[in-house]
């Protein structure tokens, strides 16, 4: 039998944190080996793991970034809200590391990704994109990182910005939705989570597939083998 993949866990009693170690109590596949939230000490979570699992904060990720390198460990970023510059410590970090780096782990959000691609292809610029999310008011970030990645999609295929409405209110786990609207007619592509557990099992999917990649900065899309 192969040998389960060891993972480190970072903001481990986080929300997300604590989904994942739930699941990864039924899966053979996996063992959480080590956790660490603010204040532990990152290098030693590394040390005898295969891959880590970030799901902390944003601010904590050149320190991540560092003790992954140092470590030559793979890494699986989930945090968003990351400015310009802790993106380009991620590439960097990247060039020596395997790296899946998504705003949303959900196969179905990123099912959405690319159907959101397919009908900005067809539609060109006769359809008027826009883009609506909606998650709970502990939520920090707005534009959330799914909303900001469905607009940069949109802008990669229509060379312009698309407008972004979010809404926070209530314990909505996440909804997003994109529509276009065109004469006489208009779709909607619509995603809701209803539990924290599709992002907690995307999130080990992807821990298991980048063990042994390429360094290099990948995506859920790369995960799935749905990427263009």
């Amino acid at each position: 039998m192969k040998k389960p993949v060891r993972v480190a866990l970072i903001g481990a009693r986080g929300q997300m944190g604590q989904t994942i170690v739930d699941l990864a109590k039924n899966d053979p596949k996996i063992d959480i080996v080590a956790q660490c939230d603010i204040g532990d000490a990152i290098d030693a979570a590394l040390k005898n793991c295969d891959v880590a699992i970030d799901f902390s904060n944003a601010s904590a990720i050149d320190e991540i970034c560092r003790a992954a390198e140092q470590n030559r460990k793979a890494l699986v970023i989930g945090t968003t809200g990351h400015s310009t510059e802790q993106r380009q410590q991620i590439e960097k970090s990247a060039k020596s590391l395997g790296i899946v780096f998504a705003s949303n782990f959900s196969v179905g959000v990123n099912a959405l990704f690319a159907l959101t691609g397919r009908a900005a292809e067809i539609f060109g610029t006769q359809f008027k994109p826009e883009i609506v999310e909606t998650h709970h008011t502990k939520k920090k970030d707005a534009p959330s990182g799914t909303a900001k990645t469905l607009g940069e999609i949109l802008k990669s295929e229509l060379k312009t910005d698309v407008p972004i409405e979010s809404i926070r209110e209530g314990d909505v786990v996440g909804e997003h939705t994109v529509t276009f609207v065109g004469p006489g007619e208009r779709l909607e592509l619509t995603h809701r989570a209803e539990t924290r557990e599709i992002f907690a099992r995307g999130a080990l999917r992807a821990a298991a597939w980048i063990v042994g990649k390429s360094p290099g900065l990948y995506s859920m899309q790369n995960v799935l083998g749905i990427s263009k």
